[in-house]
């Protein structure tokens, strides 16, 4: 089945398009290093132009520290020695874009390393012009300026006896956060922008920029007052001319808000990539460590506010997985017994949806979770919230089945390339463990059986392009209170779909409306049409009315 390529010419091109996050560091490894980089990608773009994909977003390949897995960055303008040089990059960049594919670069304006020349410059004096790049406050080195707590674990603040002075970071430590009060910091984040579009890059997406407003002293991190106007600063000065895709990360995301952010006329951001449906599964009022089964009702709610809501005035991302979130198949599929019917069950209710959808490396192939002795963690929020529980005499079996389900070392484990040494990810010793059913969840395996989840995402992409029903067709929702179907219908004027979906492993009835009794059947995870609905059963069904 040969590619579908997009236009990309035309100004929303991107409606019609499907990203795939990659993870540099669990990709693939060409050196032994045990690490992914850069020439592993180019040695990967084949598998992925079979795929069908629009567009690559890749995580942050910028020089690090690495304390939080690149997210942490000391130079914009250049490429982690351990991931490859700027010729690779500059290849890298050229040969996607020959199979018509963009690169989409993960961007952190909202902190850096506190490696960074600024921040090493900062620390020299109050005095230094680099110093107002970040956020200080006055204090005693035992009175931080308040309880704000940061999201990793621990104070919000960090004092410097030599400054007699505490910095904010919202993250780690090692993070602290650019002061966006700052124009003469603003202009120099958007000479690095303008530096990768010179490059190739043909778009960002902007982690955690719904917290660039911040108000430290009212302890407001997401949605802060002047929160637009930095947005339409930066649209202005680094996206809108050169019609780039940006898509604005933004955990405290509504529905209202994210009609600002992606606004049809692109004043602030191409798209929103929000994660009110993540949370779904979490006890109410704790975090996302304290878990309860997903309430399908409440994501069926969830999933048609936001369909509705944006519906001709904002657009939204489309996602279950990506670097920070554990595995879908693991999470709200069945990842043991009907892996493969539940991992394209999923794909089928988000793909059918309006929006951007974005695959994460190894979606495709139905990867899983990982469960790991704590020792063999690397996250940094995984081994925090262990330290934390434990002293607080949290019960160690309870935690680590936390830490199974939900720690973003999941969907960081390496890509499952081949049933060969470590999952054919690296000759050396790899950075993170593989996991342990490599040698039956593989690339390889996936590409020689018809019937794969592979083969399955390359249909639901190539049908995102052929049926203009998937980017421009209402969303109306089915069945609101079933706890176990989640079913909804697409119009056009003269173009309908009908999506079906069993979150079950249970065998149940479902009564297809009428105007779908001879429709065409898109796409189904079961060869064979029978009345029910089979244990995580799938369909799309089509029609289109004639004159």
């Amino acid at each position: 089945m040969g590619k579908l390529f997009l236009d990309k010419s035309k100004r929303h091109w991107w409606k019609s398009a499907v990203f795939y996050q990659i993870y540099p560091k669990s990709f693939q490894d060409t050196t032994g290093s045990g690490v992914g980089d850069i020439c592993g990608i180019i040695s990967r773009l084949d598998y992925l132009e079979n795929l069908g994909i629009d567009g690559i977003w890749l995580s942050p390949v910028c020089k690090s520290p690495q304390v939080d897995n690149g997210y942490d960055i000391s130079d914009y303008c250049g490429i982690d020695p351990m991931f490859g040089t700027m010729e690779d990059m500059e290849e890298l960049i050229a040969e996607a874009k020959k199979r018509g594919i963009s690169i989409i670069f993960d961007l952190v304006l909202n902190h850096s390393s506190d490696q960074h020349p600024w921040f090493l410059e900062a620390l020299k004096g109050k005095d230094n012009p680099y110093h107002d790049y970040y956020i200080w406050r006055d204090g005693e080195a035992d009175e931080p300026p308040n309880e704000m707590r940061a999201t990793f674990g621990g104070s919000a603040w960090t004092y410097v006896p030599e400054l007699k002075e505490w910095y904010f970071h919202q993250f780690a430590v090692e993070q602290p956060d650019l002061n966006w009060e700052n124009p003469a910091m603003r202009k120099d984040l958007y000479k690095f922008i303008r530096f990768w579009v010179e490059k190739g890059i043909e778009g960002f997406r902007l982690d955690v920029i719904d917290q660039i407003g911040k108000d430290a002293d009212l302890q407001i991190t997401c949605n802060g007052p002047k929160l637009h106007d930095y947005f339409r600063e930066l649209s202005a000065e680094a996206f809108i001319e050169e019609g780039l895709v940006s898509v604005g990360e933004a955990w405290g995301s509504t529905p209202e808000r994210a009609k600002l952010y992606s606004a049809p006329d692109g004043s602030e951001f191409s798209m929103v990539f929000q994660f009110e449906h993540i949370c779904l599964d979490q006890e109410p009022g704790k975090d996302k460590w304290d878990m309860i089964p997903l309430p399908l009702p409440k994501l069926k709610e969830c999933y048609c506010r936001w369909q509705q809501e944006l519906y001709g005035c904002g657009w939204n991302s489309l996602f279950f997985n990506n670097h920070d979130l554990p595995r879908v198949v693991s999470r709200w599929g069945n990842d043991k017994e009907y892996r493969v019917e539940s991992a394209k069950m999923l794909a089928t209710m988000l793909h059918g949806m309006q929006g951007t959808p974005y695959i994460y490396q190894g979606e495709e192939l139905g990867m899983t979770n990982i469960a790991l002795p704590i020792e063999q963690y690397v996250d940094i929020e995984t081994l925090n919230v262990y330290n934390e529980r434990i002293a607080l005499g949290y019960d160690p079996e309870e935690v680590m089945k936390s830490i199974y389900a939900r720690s973003r070392d999941n969907g960081r484990t390496p890509m499952q390339w081949s049933a060969g040494k470590n999952g054919g990810f690296t000759e050396g010793t790899p950075w993170l463990p593989v996991n342990e059913n490599y040698k039956e969840i593989n690339a390889e395996a996936a590409l020689s059986d018809p019937d794969s989840v592979f083969y399955y995402y390359q249909k639901l992409i190539q049908m995102r392009k052929t049926y203009p029903v998937f980017s421009e067709g209402s969303f109306t929702l089915l069945c609101p209170k079933d706890e176990k179907i989640f079913a909804y219908t697409r119009d056009t004027k003269d173009a309908h779909m009908l999506v079906v979906c069993n979150f079950t492993d249970e065998t149940l009835e479902f009564e297809i409306p009428k105007a779908y009794k001879d429709a065409e059947v898109l796409i189904s995870n079961y060869q064979d049409k029978v009345s029910g609905l089979r244990p995580y059963e799938a369909y799309m069904l089509y029609y289109k009315e004639t004159e």
